[in-house]
C-alpha cells in the first residue's frame, strides 16, 4: 500500500482549540480515520478500503493537514499495522459523554499489553464489576478508539468475539495475528 495521507482543508480553520479535526492515512491494514477533539484523541476507525469511506466514518467534518503532533501519531499507527509494537498508553483520549463505568472498562482494557489478550468476563472483573461481561461487550462494540484501546484483544470465553470494524472478524483476527496472538492459539 502507499503511505498517502488525505487531509486538504475543506473550509479555513478557526483557532477554536475544541474544533474537530480529521485526517486519514493509507496504511497496511487499509485506510485509517483519525479525528482529534482538541489535543484528545476522539475516534479511529481501520479498515477501510478507501479514504471516502474512512473519512465517511468520522462524526465531524473537519478535514485537515495533520499538525506536527497528529502526524507523529499517524505514523505510529502505520508502524503498527506493519507490525511494530506500540503501547498507545502515552496518548490522550476524549472520553467525553462516557458514564463512569464505560470508563473504567476502556481503562482497563487499554491496559492489555500487545501481544496479550483477555477475556470479556476477566475485563469486566479488572474494571472492577465482575458480573458485567455483557455490557462489557457492549463497551467494547462501541469503542470509539480501536488499537489505541486495543478492543481486539478482548475474547469470548471460546471464540474470538465481535469487532466493529467494516470488515469485522477478519480485521479482528488480523490484527491478532499481527500481534502474534493466533500462532499462540492454535
Amino acid at each position: 500500500m502507499t503511505s498517502s495521507t488525505v487531509g486538504k482543508p475543506k473550509r479555513e480553520m478557526s483557532t477554536n482549540e475544541t474544533a474537530r479535526r480529521v485526517v486519514a492515512i493509507d496504511s497496511e491494514l487499509g485506510w485509517i480515520a483519525v479525528a482529534w477533539q482538541g489535543k484528545k484523541v476522539a475516534q479511529v476507525s481501520l479498515g477501510h478500503a478507501t479514504p471516502q469511506a474512512a473519512l465517511a466514518s468520522q462524526d465531524g467534518d473537519r478535514l485537515v493537514e495533520p499538525d506536527r503532533r497528529e502526524r507523529k501519531l499517524l505514523q505510529r499507527l502505520r508502524d503498527y499495522a506493519a507490525g511494530q509494537v506500540d503501547a498507545f498508553d502515552d496518548l490522550e483520549l476524549d472520553f467525553e459523554g462516557r458514564t463512569p463505568f464505560q470508563r473504567r472498562v476502556l481503562e482497563a482494557c487499554r491496559q492489555v499489553a500487545y501481544g496479550q489478550t483477555i477475556t470479556y468476563a476477566d475485563l469486566a472483573a479488572a474494571a472492577g464489576s465482575p458480573r458485567a461481561h455483557r455490557a462489557v461487550g457492549n463497551v467494547m462494540a462501541s469503542n470509539r478508539t480501536p488499537v489505541l484501546i486495543p478492543c481486539h484483544r478482548v475474547l469470548a470465553k471460546n471464540s474470538l468475539g465481535g469487532f466493529s470494524a467494516p470488515t469485522g472478524v477478519s480485521l479482528k483476527k488480523r490484527l491478532l495475528g499481527l500481534e502474534g496472538v493466533l500462532a499462540r492459539r492454535d
